[in-house]
C-alpha cells in the first residue's frame, strides 16, 4: 500500500518493530544508504494526499543511526 503522501506534523506511538538480521531488506538498505544497525518502525501520523485529502495512517520506515529515516510508507489509513 505506497502511496505518494506528505507528513503532517509528528509521528507518535513509534514503536520498534525489527532491528538488523530480521530486516528483510537489510542488505539493499546497507548497499544504498550504507549505515550499521537499520531498525524498522512504525508509528502513527497525519499525512495529506497529493489528491487534498488529509487521513491519520499508520506509517513504516527504516532508520539508522547517522542516516535518518528512509523509505516511509502508509501501511493502512486508520
Amino acid at each position: 500500500m505506497g502511496y505518494d503522501f506528505e507528513l503532517i506534523g509528528e509521528i507518535t506511538e513509534i514503536e520498534t518493530i525489527a532491528v538488523n538480521l530480521s530486516i528483510r531488506e537489510l542488505q539493499r538498505l546497507k548497499e544504498q544508504f550504507g549505515g550499521r544497525r537499520w531498525r524498522k518502525l512504525k508509528g502513527i501520523g497525519l499525512v495529506s494526499f497529493p489528491n487534498g485529502e488529509v487521513y491519520q495512517a499508520e506509517l513504516h520506515w527504516y532508520e539508522a543511526h547517522g542516516i535518518g529515516r528512509r523509505k516511509m510508507k502508509v501501511k493502512r489509513i486508520l
